[in-house]
């Protein structure tokens, strides 16, 4: 991949006017490509009553069918592309943490496009040609690694292509080659911080001062853990493998509020996730994305399942949408409470005896959900006093979430570590 300084592009502090008329204009030519090239859209369109040439303006694109993440499913691997195989140059597929792995493919435009939005990203993190970028994110059929690496790359960044995993390595090699930046999802760089205290460095001393994280949904407070232990701005970027990969929302590091939209190539969409009606700005739901750029697996209404809402454009003319901590898919129902991990990560991140480290495990006793925290002391805290501590945390959950946990206190080190995408939940019903 080329190096291409990218600076801040025209497109980013265009009027809203302008970004509109490209939405439109590409909206228009996906809807059609996505007709005339794939059978599932065009039997989707058809079945829905609906015709791209029914697009007048943006809002009619609530006219058209969603996308769901079994349609990718059932079309699995290359039934939803809408090239043929030969003109794809890439395929990657989702982590598979839940059901069959979801396939995905590029064609060499989609790469470049794909490089280009994950440059722009690190740009608005902070980062600037010359730097050196430590990508922690797997390789592989997984989108991260490689769409940190073509971006950084493409930035005019050093790309250390560490990948996932061998934790004292990430330590050495970032003490070693003294990257400037670092991708990660958050629960792994917390990971990492917990073995550079453990070798007694000083993380004043090391030369990280961005992390770029994200894979996961992760709360304020564990951005603040995060800045805290190691010394640097850590901000969220988002995407994911039906979509692009990383790279679809970025947030600016001037601000840290919210994450802004690339509008020029994903149209977003808040949604009740209930009655499928389209909200005003400002109003929470469900994310809903559409690609305006994509040849080879353009998705059209896609339903992510991520909780935000879109705010009006900061830093740049695009729209941001809210920090994403939780998921639809994840939330838990526990008697008649719906209950989101990340509202659980808040309340263990704000006990100073315990480390950043939990894992909520459901049972079920007299025909009722039954919900156990299990967290751990930090290394340097007296473990003598555990029945404070549960009693502590407990009332913390009761008191912002509104259910009766029970609180399981281990040993430092001894709760499942994650060097990837995080597993919070154990349901043994």
């Amino acid at each position: 991949m080329p190096q291409k300084n990218i600076g801040l592009e025209a497109i980013e502090t265009a009027s809203i006017d302008e970004i509109r008329h490209l939405q439109f204009q590409r909206l228009h030519k996906t809807l059609h490509h996505v007709y005339h090239n794939s059978p599932v859209y065009r039997q989707k369109f058809d079945q829905h009553g609906v015709h791209p040439d029914d697009l007048k303006k943006l809002e009619d694109l609530c006219l058209f069918p969603f996308t769901v993440k079994n349609d990718l499913r059932e079309q699995y691997p290359f039934g939803l592309f809408c090239l043929p195989i030969e003109q794809v140059s890439r395929i990657h597929a989702s982590s598979g943490t839940t059901g069959q792995p979801i396939v995905v493919g590029y064609s060499k435009n989609d790469i470049q496009t794909w490089a280009q939005v994950c440059a722009r990203s690190i740009y608005a993190a902070g980062g600037r040609p010359g730097d050196k970028v430590h990508v922690a994110y797997g390789y592989g059929l997984f989108t991260g690694g490689l769409g940190a690496h073509y971006g950084a790359e493409l930035l005019g960044c050093t790309v250390i292509p560490m990948s996932g995993g061998q934790t004292e390595k990430q330590v050495q090699l970032i003490q070693d080659f003294a990257p400037d930046i670092i991708m990660v999802t958050p629960s792994y760089l917390l990971n990492i911080a917990a073995s550079i205290q453990q070798k007694n460095i000083d993380p004043t001393s090391l030369s990280l001062r961005i992390g770029i994280l994200g894979a996961e949904p992760w709360s304020e407070a564990m951005r603040d853990e995060i800045e805290a232990q190691l010394a640097i701005d850590a901000v969220d970027i988002f995407g994911l493998s039906e979509v692009i990969g990383p790279g679809v929302a970025q947030e600016c590091i001037e601000t840290k509020d919210g994450l802004t939209i690339w509008e020029d190539h994903f149209y977003p969409e808040i949604i009740d996730p209930d009655t499928n009606e389209v909200l005003p700005d400002g109003e929470k739901g469900e994310l809903v994305l559409t690609t305006l750029s994509k040849e080879a697996l353009p998705v059209i209404r896609y339903r992510t399942r991520d909780i935000s809402c879109l705010l009006p454009g900061s830093t740049r003319t695009m729209r941001r949408i809210q920090k994403i901590t939780g998921r639809y898919d994840d939330m838990l129902i526990i008697r008649g409470v719906n209950v989101f991990p990340s509202q659980i990560e808040e309340q263990v991140l704000s006990m100073e005896a315990l480390a950043p480290h939990y894992l909520i495990e459901i049972s079920e006793e007299n025909n009722m959900a039954a919900l156990t925290v299990h967290v751990e002391f930090l290394s340097n805290h007296a473990q003598n006093n555990v029945q404070h501590v549960s009693r502590e945390l407990a009332d913390k959950i009761k008191n912002f979430i509104g259910i009766s946990v029970q609180i399981a206190i281990k040993e430092p080190g001894t709760l499942p570590r994650s060097e990837g995408k995080s597993k919070r939940v154990i349901d043994r019903r």
